[in-house]
């Protein structure tokens, strides 16, 4: 029998069920009716009973209890999922972020007393549920790091409820005895069943409908049907507790603002993590990345936040990961990650946002919308994080990206050519430039088309495939200025136009162009460098300096050339130690990249450094056989003439010719 006033939450390990009762306002009972199912409500009793011991609602290092889930998988989940750790652990991980916080579609548990049917927009059918059971429901499954190093909170205080208004039930008891008792039934009925069991028997019999009873009335029937398995909890109890004693890593810790590599900015400082493509079709990728690029750009919108560029946080792409651990490398104190899930014309957009230094959760939100309603839920959650972290809303925040798009699939056609433009193959710039041509088809009026189309005209001459280089930088100049036609507000096209009047020594036109870029977007480190770059490129070292530094402070991960242009801004004002340091962080960027051996052969030439420099031509000449110091000073942009003088005397002092 339940109690239906107190607890708030029971979790009844009798017939697994778990009750929430929260005072009046919402009552339900979710079934865990089968023994995959069982096993999530048994780790949710082991998170609870944890929490309960430590006297407070705290995060539960898995990798501590990893004997007793390896014991808990292969008993009451039926083995129905492998019981290694590097799998175990990593699945738990998993439905605990996606799946048991799903009420609507319940994958792990029946809602009892409730129907399911057709949702308006959602993916098959849905229990019909209020708001407030959604979220008080979903705010319960809070959790720190991720896969094998995941640490759990059955966040009972999100909903009001606070420890001694949840209980564990079993038999007759509660709580600590009742988690007691629950685990001693297991392993007394298993040493029964071993000790009396035939070893040749193999049959297993059907499962009864409960497993489990009170540990007064065991039950050797149940047994049985678990014999096969026996072996496998041994040998998994031992590498257990083997990897727990001398193999398992320290538990996951909050981000020490001791160890973070940069100082906190005094505004709020967020890193967006790239969002985990759940569909079924890895095709989709390009879109879980350009939404995440999207938030990024709304975000850095805001003059109140200081916003970690793309290429920073895509270091993380696809690798395990840690919160503080990206905290301290990029120096926020902010967190957003989230995934999506697409399945036809609908799609499921999940995000939390996450303070490092405490490890809390500031805002979690689960969508699910049609596609052609994705371009306004990206604006809304860069407001929902502007909200939560308590920036001053602007006027325009409200149409944050304001792109004015108008074709769904020139969108997609666009997103997924901006990641082929990414990857700098050869290949993957002629599908780009594929790409943006029928997006253009699709939306005339498509300003991120033609910025797009642009820049696979630059990309020609970069890798030297433009049959004419002038006339590929005069094609991406055209397609550039209509891009900026088409939306005066968007700053990538300014800021790449002023980079292309940089290469075409048209000085007077270029500098306008990025302090309007910089106006429209104040945390672009794209619009710092290129103005940074466009000083340095002008011959006004003093003043590109501090701007080409904190556009490195916005994108710690900054590909090579942004630290070559650093170094020769360094060069030019003669502080060469500086200059030399920049330059060997270009060549352990790009290592392969001959342009990053000959920044650092220049810099060592004119530091006195003449042997180190020498060696560093040397692998110029190895990479590129072809190099020429002619051709290279040709293509110089410096409006100052003595300052590529100054390269060429300083490379032709290295060795190269």
């Amino acid at each position: 029998m339940v109690d239906s006033s107190r607890p708030s939450i029971q979790i009844d390990l009798n017939e697994f069920k778990l009750h929430l009762h929260l005072k009046g306002r919402t009552q339900l009972t979710l079934h865990f009716n089968s023994p995959s199912r069982r096993f999530y409500l048994s780790v949710i009793a082991l998170v609870t009973n944890e929490m309960k011991k430590l006297g407070k609602i705290k995060s539960i290092p898995l990798q501590e209890h990893l004997d007793l889930l390896v014991l808990l998988n292969e008993t009451i989940g039926g083995a129905a999922g492998s019981s290694d750790k590097e799998n175990l652990l990593p699945r738990i991980y998993r439905k605990w972020k996606n799946a048991l916080p799903n009420l609507e579609e319940a994958p792990l548990f029946k809602v009892l007393g409730r129907k399911r049917e057709v949702g308006d927009g959602a993916i098959g059918k849905i229990y019909s549920l209020t708001d407030l059971e959604k979220d008080g429901w979903a705010n319960l499954f809070d959790y720190m790091g991720s896969d094998e190093n995941v640490r759990l909170k059955f966040a009972v205080d999100k909903i009001g409820v606070d420890l001694n208004e949840t209980s564990i039930i079993f038999g007759d008891s509660r709580n600590g005895e009742a988690w007691d008792q629950f685990i001693a039934s297991m392993k007394k009925e298993e040493e029964e069943k071993e000790e009396s069991a035939p070893v040749e028997e193999t049959a297993v019999p059907e499962p009864p409908a409960v497993p489990f009873s009170a540990p007064q009335k065991p039950k050797i029937s149940w047994l049985s049907r678990y014999r096969w398995v026996m072996l496998v909890v041994v040998i998994g109890i031992v590498a257990g507790v083997i990897w727990k004693i001398f193999l398992s890593p320290a538990p996951i810790k909050v981000a020490s603002v001791d160890r973070m590599k940069y100082p906190l900015p005094d505004k709020p400082s967020i890193a967006v993590l790239p969002f985990v493509n759940m569909s079924e079709d890895p095709k989709q990728e390009f879109f879980s990345d350009g939404l995440t690029e999207e938030i990024i750009t709304s975000l850095s919108k805001s003059p109140y936040l200081f916003v970690i560029a793309r290429h920073s946080t895509f270091i993380y792409k696809g690798k395990p990961i840690r919160i503080d651990q990206v905290a301290e490398e990029l120096g926020v104190r902010y967190v957003l990650e989230g995934s999506v899930r697409r399945a036809g014309e609908q799609i499921r957009i999940s995000a939390q946002l996450i303070d490092a230094t405490s490890g809390h959760h500031l805002w979690a939100e689960r969508y699910d919308r049609e596609m052609k309603k994705v371009l306004a839920l990206q604006d809304e959650i860069a407001l929902k994080i502007m909200t939560a972290l308590h920036v001053k809303l602007q006027r325009d925040d409200a149409r944050v990206m304001g792109r004015g798009v108008k074709n769904l699939e020139a969108y997609l056609k666009a997103m997924e050519g901006w990641q082929r433009l990414h990857r700098g193959t050869k290949e993957d710039n002629a599908l780009a430039r594929k790409l943006a041509q029928e997006a253009i088809a699709l939306d005339p009026d498509y300003a991120r088309g033609y910025d797009l189309l642009a820049n696979t005209h630059v990309r020609d001459v970069w890798a030297g495939t433009a049959k004419s280089p002038k006339e590929s930088l005069e094609r991406a100049t055209e397609l550039t200025q209509k891009a900026i036609a088409l939306d005066p507000t968007d700053d990538n096209p300014r800021s790449f136009l002023a980079y292309l009047y940089a290469m075409t020594r048209q000085w007077d036109k270029g500098f306008p162009e990025v302090e309007q870029a910089l106006a429209l977007q104040p945390n672009s480190p794209e619009a710092l460098y290129n103005l940074g770059l466009f000083l340095f490129l002008a011959s006004k070292p003093e003043e590109a300096i501090p701007l080409l530094k904190e556009s490195i402070r916005l994108n710690p991960f900054a590909p090579a050339g942004q630290f070559r242009v650093l170094s020769g801004a360094y060069c030019q004002t003669r502080r060469h130690e500086e200059a030399i340091e920049m330059a060997k962080i270009g060549v352990q960027r790009a290592p392969e990249s001959h342009s990053s051996y000959l920044q650092l052969a220049a810099v060592l030439s004119v530091g006195g450094r003449e042997d180190e420099a020498r060696a560093a031509a040397a692998q110029v000449l190895k990479i590129n056989p072809k190099f020429s110091v002619e051709q290279y000073a040709g293509a110089l942009a410096f409006k100052d003439r003595s300052h590529i003088d100054y390269m060429v005397d300083a490379l032709r002092k290295a060795g190269l010719k």
